[in-house]
């Protein structure tokens, strides 16, 4: 069993899929790398600079594997067929469409084994916006003190109005406004956390993973979120400054957003 396994889920993004694996190669940590390719035409990762990347990686000890996943069944039943094919003990599902920074993967485990949470997550950050800076939408910034409590999350509960602070470049001014020493990080609490989330595979196993997916139409969004808040219901999460992701503000993949699956699914499924 690996300890760690990265794993990409992809669809029509070459460009964005060999900048996200040039962040991976960058990592001074140990992992394997899973991508699994939905896109209509050749698969992403068949391009000279993704197969670049992967040689870099392997060539310092990171396992590669390229896969085609087709039929499109929704972005849960691709993510449920991400996880199946590991069995490290923690699992990165990464966008590809974020580029991490040197240290990221490293900073993620070193969070997720000193709390010892369910998950631990790097909120993608909008550098476009730097100079956007929300008061407002910093305001419900609040730490961990202490190990990551298991806490439910939903429209309406005090947890929810956090989302506000993944928005934009957020994670970045909370970050300067905290001036963090070179190795420090703090945790803090979070509604949930898009693009760059590490979770214990075991809880994520034990809280269903993504086995909703059938219960989901096709077209839907927020998979991830539904899955996070069953873990953190169970185990706790957190979100991770600094965070490390940066978001390559690619046009979206999944245009249709009229299906959340929070709406569509029993997300505590004991009431």
């Amino acid at each position: 069993m690996s300890g760690l396994d990265v794993l990409v889920p992809t669809c029509d993004r070459p460009v964005e899929l060999a900048t996200t694996l040039a962040g991976l190669a960058a990592q001074d940590a140990e992992f394997g790398v899973v991508v699994s390719d939905q896109s209509t035409g050749d698969p992403g990762w068949d391009t000279p600079s993704a197969r670049a990347m992967a040689a870099v990686l392997r060539e310092r000890g990171c396992p590669v594997r390229f896969l085609r996943h087709v039929p499109r069944r929704g972005v849960a039943e691709h993510r449920a067929f991400l996880l199946d094919q590991s069995r490290a003990r923690y699992v990165l599902f990464l966008d590809d469409d974020v580029w991490l920074a040197p240290g990221t993967v490293t900073r993620l485990r070193t969070a997720i084994e000193t709390l010892g949470c369910g998950l631990v997550g790097a909120a993608v950050q909008g550098l476009s916006y730097l100079d956007d800076v929300r008061p407002d939408e910093l305001a419900p910034y609040e730490e961990w003190t202490g190990p990551p409590e298991p806490e439910r999350i939903e429209p309406g509960s005090p947890g929810w109005r956090r989302w506000t602070l993944h928005n934009a470049a957020n994670p970045a001014h909370l970050a300067r406004r905290l001036r963090l020493r070179p190795g420090e990080w703090r945790a803090y609490k979070i509604a949930w956390v898009g693009g760059c989330v590490l979770f214990d595979r075991a809880e994520l196993l034990a809280s269903g993973g993504f086995g909703f997916w059938r219960d989901l139409p096709p077209r839907h969004c927020g998979e991830d979120v539904v899955a996070q808040w069953r873990v953190m219901a169970r185990a706790g999460g957190a979100g991770i400054l600094p965070s490390g992701a940066v978001h390559l503000e690619a046009p979206t993949t999944i245009p249709d957003r009229e299906n959340e699956a929070r709406d569509c699914v029993h997300v505590y499924r004991n009431g």
